[in-house]
């Protein structure tokens, strides 16, 4: 869904005498002039993660390893034929289970995850739905890719900009300056999550048991931001 640009502007306004200090070499600089511009934009996220597990336990550590594999390998084999979904293995654990008085060895249990992401929500939410049968969910959680990140940082630096030089200009007018000259321009860009309304998590665990149809997955926004702040010199009459 599109998105709109949210902008907004702060102004910070130092002394109009001499704010940056004077290096020795250099000659002093006078009616300088702190800003800050900042644009803002929340931007759907375009890709889906989801990380499925297998955990038993057994008291023969090779049959439990055995059946795991097993089980992860039919997962794979399952997940690799929805070709909009990147399959690859997650982390695999094993460790003792001991008697009650904790001194003897009585079983392994062994744990093992398949990491599951694409851009296609749906086609990723059924087949986590469908695996369910054999593995359990984790987790499930969204991102913004680096392309589309980089696409809006980009639009993002260029509004920053025009949004500090139009600042720029209105300072300058109100202090009657002919002109100014930029001394310096720093753009910074930051982004933050925002998670979906509902844990689609849960949502997808209790409608599987219910055998009810896979619900539609809401991936939430990121809020990317760019801040330009810098320093003008007024040039007064």
């Amino acid at each position: 869904m599109p998105t709109l640009p949210r902008v907004s502007a702060l102004l910070a306004l130092g002394a109009s005498l001499c704010i940056l200090p004077a290096l020795a070499d250099e000659p002093p600089r006078y009616n300088q002039i702190s800003l800050r511009a900042e644009v803002n934009r929340e931007v759907a996220h375009d890709r889906m993660h989801v990380i499925l597990y297998r955990e038993a336990q057994h008291s023969d550590p090779a049959k439990l390893a055995m059946q795991i594999t097993d089980t992860l390998n039919r997962a794979m084999a399952r997940a690799r034929t929805v070709k909009p979904v990147m399959v690859s293995l997650g982390s695999r654990q094993s460790f003792p289970v001991y008697d009650d008085q904790g001194r003897k060895v009585v079983a392994w249990r062994e744990r093992a995850e398949l990491r599951l992401e694409s851009a296609d929500f749906a086609a990723l939410a059924q087949l986590s739905s469908a695996l369910l049968d054999e593995l359990q969910m984790a987790d499930m959680h969204f991102s913004l890719s680096s392309d589309s990140r980089k696409q809006h940082e980009d639009q993002l630096i260029k509004e920053a900009v025009a949004a500090f030089k139009a600042r720029a200009q209105l300072v300058s007018q109100a202090m009657g300056a002919n002109s100014y000259k930029l001394v310096r321009l720093d753009l910074n860009a930051s982004g933050a999550p925002r998670p979906p309304l509902m844990r689609a998590t849960m949502a997808m665990k209790d409608m599987s048991m219910e055998r009810a149809p896979v619900p539609q997955i809401e991936g939430g926004n990121s809020e990317l931001a760019v801040n330009a702040d810098g320093v003008i010199e007024l040039q007064l009459p």
